[in-house]
């Protein structure tokens, strides 16, 4: 499953349902088909995506540096990786003042 994150104030941010069901948990969203965060709740998405990537590095993931010595195919995806573009979607959104949208 293909989940589209999609607000006004910019690009489309496409994960799989699994990666994205994840990071909707992580900011206290449950990964319902149809979701929004409101222009009210970004900030406190924000702050849990910004909390749960440092606590991911904190936690010692993956060396990026070993990481970039594998094959492509062959390298784990961190949940930095995955959390930054939907972080970027937010940002953006809060500055715009505008909702984030699932499933729509």
């Amino acid at each position: 499953m293909i989940v589209i994150f999609k607000s006004k104030a910019s690009g489309d941010v496409i994960m799989f349902g699994d990666a994205a069901h994840a990071l909707m948990k992580i900011m206290g969203k449950d990964p319902d088909p149809k979701g929004i965060i409101t222009p009210e709740q970004l900030p406190g998405a924000i702050a849990a995506l910004k909390a749960a990537i440092e606590e991911s590095r904190r936690q010692g993931g993956p060396n990026e540096d070993e990481e970039a010595d594998k094959a492509p195919m062959a390298q784990h995806v961190t949940l930095a990786q995955r959390a930054i573009p939907l972080l970027e979607l937010l940002e953006w959104s809060v500055k715009k003042n505008t909702p984030v949208v699932w499933g729509v």
